[in-house]
């Protein structure tokens, strides 16, 4: 190290000084930050910290409320991503909320998915991806490109990161970097899908020059794939219906057509090419013969929900249903019975408005050949939505003693079904979220204190520390704060949405919204966070930030100030800003 960088690095935070000597004198390892994506970063080339570790550790400032909640945003030039629009929100909102410890939550939050998982992204205009050497290829990897990781793993789970970039949609019609970002992540699933359309998590774009990680697994699947593309391959219908939602919600927000490329299409071919052959049921329906499905999974591993049964295959399927298959739920565990409900109505939906997308596109289109294909394709998919939810309502509305009529969590066709819900999204308490039911219908309201109650779901847990939905992925003594993030945005009581919100604010003790937390014991601030799984779930966080802004536009008595002449505080709308009323 030359004398001359010394007055530097003493300028800089004491944890970035001692980075920065450790870097000097032998500190070695892997760096997670090394990256192009800012130029700002480049002169702390591999000195920020691990964002595991650090969001495992209490940073000031502290929050004023009784929790005394940490500040865990990255140093400024440790910051993947940055948008001015994205400040300002947090600026307008921040000495609004009533509760210094919410505050600190949402401050977190709400930017952690730019903070610290955007990995690579090219604008396509000031900066491009390299090209492909091969001929066939020759259009793949244009424009803006966008890869997000899920968090503490460095590879993009396509469910995850349409999630982690929901509460962005609503600022890309006036805020081109973020509109930039998410057409670039568009872009890029859509590249995903293509190579391997049964595949829910990714390594980095070979473009990205970033290296692939492993997954530490041994698994046989078919079809097979290229695991430097490919980081897990455990199919999952919801994984394909968020990168249609990822794209909906873009042309909703901004009314940009700017995705429909070559390269979108063909990705929609490869999806709709997944659900024909997820439709096919196990045993021939004319000769009886069984018919080996043509995606299997097999994991060695000594955990049950980690693998299919049966050579693979899972539990037979009947034929006739109208549902598709999915092979895992989205919390990455099998499903018990193939047709799993929450990604059906995902998928159901997100068909649909993908169709009304396309005829709106084709209206707009001045080639008459694109136009026609535009609007034949939107009818199929408006088809394929209603076979899906007649489906769901032949098959899966099932009569509970206690509860009267409720949605399944999963069915087989043949009349078995399984009464549950799972705390990752989709999931049957966030059906109205996903546009498939509205909160008051009476078989959701029936299905929801099904759900919500250790009576009527084997994974509600709950304990003298926390209580919420889990599910197999953990364990049974963890509930998700996700599971009760959902709970408040799909309840139409005041006192319950408060009440959500304050359990899980007294469990994110390091002021991020954790994985999971053991009910019983709670999260301990010293040791690391003992007691909570993933400190740095950037999913989450997204969530909770979803669910705040929703309250602060459609309810903000419940979480803003009154304004200074004592009236009650205005709404604010994401993108717009102050408001007289939700719009």
């Amino acid at each position: 190290m030359h004398i001359r960088q010394w007055p530097a690095i003493l300028s800089l935070p004491v944890w970035l000084q001692l980075a920065c000597v450790n870097a000097a004198f032998g500190g070695g390892g892997d760096h997670p930050y090394d990256s192009d994506v800012l130029k700002q970063q480049e002169s702390l080339f591999g000195l920020c910290p691990d964002y595991t570790s650090y969001a495992r550790h209490i940073h000031k400032p502290l929050s004023g409320g009784p929790l005394q909640l940490p500040f865990q945003r990255p140093h400024p030039s440790c910051r993947k991503f940055s948008s001015p629009a994205v400040e300002e929100t947090i600026n307008d909102l921040y000495p609004r909320f009533k509760d210094a410890d919410l505050a600190q939550i949402f401050q977190n939050a709400f930017p952690n998915t730019l903070d610290t998982t955007v990995l690579w992204h090219v604008d396509g205009e000031k900066r491009h991806a390299p090209p492909s050497r091969l001929l066939r290829d020759k259009d793949r990897w244009q424009g803006a490109h966008s890869f997000i990781v899920t968090g503490d793993i460095n590879a993009e789970w396509l469910r995850d990161s349409t999630n982690q970039l929901a509460q962005y949609q609503l600022l890309a019609k006036s805020a081109s970097d973020i509109s930039n970002l998410i057409l670039g992540a568009i872009n890029t699933q859509a590249e995903f899908v293509i190579s391997s359309p049964y595949c829910n998590a990714f390594q980095p774009p070979d473009p990205s020059r970033l290296a692939p990680v492993h997954s530490g697994q041994d698994d046989i699947v078919h079809p097979a794939y290229e695991p430097t593309v490919v980081f897990e391959c455990k199919y999952e219908l919801d994984s394909l219906a968020a990168f249609l939602k990822l794209t909906n919600e873009y042309h909703t927000s901004t009314g940009s057509t700017a995705f429909l490329t070559t390269r979108w299409f063909r990705a929609l071919d490869a999806l709709l090419q997944v659900l024909d052959a997820q439709a096919q049921p196990t045993f021939n329906p004319i000769t009886g013969w069984y018919e080996r499905n043509e995606y299997t999974f097999n994991r060695f591993t000594r955990i049950g929900t980690e693998t299919l049964n049966l050579e693979g295959t899972g539990n037979p399927l009947a034929d006739g249903t109208g549902l598709i298959r999915s092979a895992f739920r989205p919390s990455d565990d099998a499903t018990i019975f193939g047709f799993l409900i929450p990604a059906n109505a995902m998928m159901s939906v997100e068909l649909s408005r993908a169709a009304k997308m396309l005829k709106s596109a084709s209206a707009a289109s001045t080639r008459e050949p694109q136009a026609t294909h535009m609007l034949q394709v939107a009818d199929d998919l408006a088809q394929r939505a209603e076979t899906i939810k007649d489906g769901i309502y032949k098959h899966a509305v099932v009569t509970h003693p206690e509860f009267g009529r409720v949605f399944a969590y999963e069915v087989d066709g043949y009349g078995s079904h399984i009464l549950m819900d799972d705390a990752n999204i989709p999931s049957l308490l966030s059906l109205p979220l996903l546009g498939f039911v509205d909160a008051e219908d009476e078989i959701y309201q029936n299905t929801r204190r099904m759900i919500l109650t250790q009576r009527g779901n084997p994974y509600f847990l709950s304990g003298s520390k926390f209580q919420g939905i889990g599910g197999p992925h953990i364990g049974l003594r963890n509930a998700w704060p996700m599971s009760v993030i959902v709970q408040a945005m799909t309840s139409t009581s005041d006192a319950e949405i408060l009440e959500c919100l304050d359990r899980v604010k007294n469990v994110s003790v390091f002021g991020l919204i954790n994985e999971s937390v053991d009910v019983h014991r709670g999260v301990k601030r010293g040791g690391g966070g003992e007691g909570m799984t993933r400190s740095w779930f950037a999913w989450a966080n997204s969530v909770f930030a979803q669910a705040v802004l929703w309250l602060a536009e459609h309810k903000p008595g419940l979480v803003l100030k009154d304004n200074d002449d004592g009236s009650p505080p205005k709404g604010y709308r994401v993108g717009v800003g102050w408001v007289e009323y939700s719009v």
